[in-house]
């Protein structure tokens, strides 16, 4: 049985056409792997908009909950475990803290080793978040079986190992 065409099957026979002096299969892969990433991309942000969350305020909150009780991280921590800077931290902290989602501890000294904690409605909308999250990404998985998944997974860790050496 033949696997279904997408665009880059086109793509790659042109460029097979054009210059068959190439190897054009590296394209194949890049391109599916960057074609998936924006269409989840597009499908994540959407679920994160019914619950008026941007991707980055989704990322703070969820981090700090997957943390575990008392659901409380530095900005420092925050920014290392979501790869993001200080000022984009502190953007966030600020939003969700408007929301009554998050608290800073005691507001004198250093901002950046304020600890943030989940308020219980941030607990409360994370929870439920979250849920959907992963309804969401089971529904954006569910052309692949279980050990496509599985695969697909490991596959995708070997590549990302690869970039940290």
């Amino acid at each position: 049985m033949n696997a279904p065409r997408d665009h880059v099957d086109q793509i790659l026979e042109q460029w097979r056409a054009e210059r068959p002096d190439l190897d054009p299969s590296p394209i194949g892969v890049i391109g599916r792997i960057s074609r998936a990433s924006r269409a989840i991309d597009v499908q994540l942000k959407e679920l994160y908009a019914r619950y008026d969350l941007g991707e980055g305020d989704f990322d703070l909150l969820v981090t700090i909950r997957r943390s575990g009780q008392p659901y409380r991280l530095t900005p420092t921590q925050l920014g290392d475990q979501m790869m993001v800077t200080s000022g984009a931290v502190t953007k966030r902290v600020d939003r969700l803290a408007e929301r009554g989602l998050v608290r800073r501890g005691a507001p004198d000294g250093d901002r950046r080793s304020l600890p943030v904690e989940l308020t219980e409605q941030g607990i409360a909308l994370t929870q439920e978040v979250m849920t959907a999250h992963v309804a969401n990404e089971d529904r954006i998985l569910a052309a692949l079986s279980p050990r496509e998944r599985d695969q697909l997974g490991q596959v995708l860790r070997t590549l990302l190992v690869s970039f940290d050496r």
